[in-house]
């Protein structure tokens, strides 16, 4: 299985091929997905990728941990599990 990505300080400007593009030098991927605002629909300035195998996701972050990309210098990390929250609703 995969390894999900945390890719932080993105600009605004950068869309999901982008992403995708970029993450490609380092292994197959599978999903490349930002964040957007729910209400607006614009960049919220980070976003995930999931690499296909575990050493193309450390070579990822090995090679895009501060890697410039439409002029912001982004962030790249394992994606932490998001904890469960009993009280939410909808």
């Amino acid at each position: 299985m995969g390894k999900k990505l945390y890719v932080g300080n993105l600009s605004f400007n950068t869309y999901e091929e982008t992403l995708r593009t970029l993450f490609t030098t380092y292994g197959s991927v599978a999903s490349a997905k930002i964040i957007t605002d729910r209400d607006s629909g614009s960049s919220k300035g980070f976003g995930f990728v999931e690499m296909d195998t575990e050493e193309g996701a450390r070579a990822a972050i090995a090679g895009a941990n501060g890697k410039e990309l439409d002029g912001r210098q982004i962030k790249v990390n394992e994606a932490m599990d998001r904890p469960r929250r009993d009280n939410y609703r909808r």
